[in-house]
């Protein structure tokens, strides 16, 4: 029915404010119920089996909280497989003390943050040539970095060994902060070389007219957009770095300045092992790398997502 075949008092209600409104939330109505997708079995059989996949991943964690809370003496006399008498925190205070892991924690902080800072702002610099400039040998040199990910570290021990000797730089923890920048600045540059192309060339034009120089650039504009990438990156290098023992092991001689990692040898006897204190020192020294993964999670999964949607 047009406009003009309508009475004044029907064409008052059809233009009245709740005539609007109805129209509204009907039409978000039936938006919503087409936007609804319909329950399938094959998107149910997904979700189960994400949940028991997650469930499988989690039950080593839970396993080693459940033995760290319970006393050798009873796991000795009823095995592990049972239900618990006593529930405590008494092997995290003897493994805390035991095992010396203040002492541990920030020998690996004394490694970790360096290595961690080191090679994002290396690799963020050398990604930022690789993917805004262009030049004869861009698609070689981005190729060197990626291919350095794929030499077994095991390779290079007798070599680095001597190299590290001639350097004296052996038996320091500045050694070990050295190599876990050579051997993660492969993986960051590619990653996040991948990521710079992504952004609009326009922004270094427009940068370049108002006369910012390529530090300025690199700086102000492009380091900035390149957070979440940074972000994802951080977490994943400290967990990688963190949990490092073979550098640690092949190029530290003195036991007080190996990383947090080797604190669990404290925990072991010469004839007799308790693998509830060992769970609990295990518990304990994963703790950093799961606070750093809370600290940075919205920042970890956007990085994750970047360019999703394109």
């Amino acid at each position: 029915m047009s406009a003009a075949t309508l009475t004044p008092g029907e064409h008052d209600a059809a233009t009245s404010p709740a005539a609007a409104t109805g129209t509204r939330k009907s039409r978000r109505g039936e938006a919503g119920s087409e936007r609804k997708a319909p329950l399938r079995p094959g998107r149910v059989i997904l979700h189960v089996c994400l949940i028991l996949w997650g469930a499988i991943w989690l039950v080593p964690l839970a396993w080693a909280i459940y033995t760290s809370l319970r006393p050798y003496s009873e796991t000795a006399e009823k095995g592990y497989v049972s239900l618990p008498d006593t529930l405590n925190f008494n092997n995290y205070v003897t493994a805390w003390t035991q095992a010396d892991l203040p002492h541990y924690f920030l020998n690996s902080l004394y490694i970790a943050v360096p290595a961690v800072v080191v090679v994002l702002f290396m690799s963020s610099m050398a990604a930022f040539v690789l993917a805004r400039f262009s030049f004869k040998l861009n698609l070689l040199m981005l190729m060197f970095f990626t291919a350095a990910n794929l030499l077994p570290q095991q390779v290079i021990i007798t070599p680095l060994y001597r190299m590290f000797l001639e350097l004296d730089i052996y038996n320091t923890q500045f050694g070990v902060v050295l190599i876990n920048v050579a051997f993660q600045m492969g993986f960051c540059v590619f990653v996040l070389s991948n990521f710079m192309k992504a952004l609009p060339d326009e922004l270094g034009e427009a940068a370049q007219v108002d006369g910012a120089g390529v530090w300025r650039q690199f700086y102000q504009i492009i380091l900035p957009l390149t957070r979440p990438a940074l972000a994802a990156l951080a977490t994943l290098e400290f967990a990688w770095i963190y949990n490092d023992f073979f550098w640690a092991l092949v190029l530290l001689r003195d036991g007080d300045a190996m990383p947090v990692t080797s604190a669990l040898n404290n925990l072991k006897g010469a004839f007799f092992t308790d693998n509830n204190l060992v769970a609990a020192g295990a518990v304990m020294i994963a703790l950093p790398t799961v606070v750093m993964f809370l600290l940075l999670q919205k920042h970890f999964v956007a990085g994750l997502t970047l360019g999703s949607n394109k």
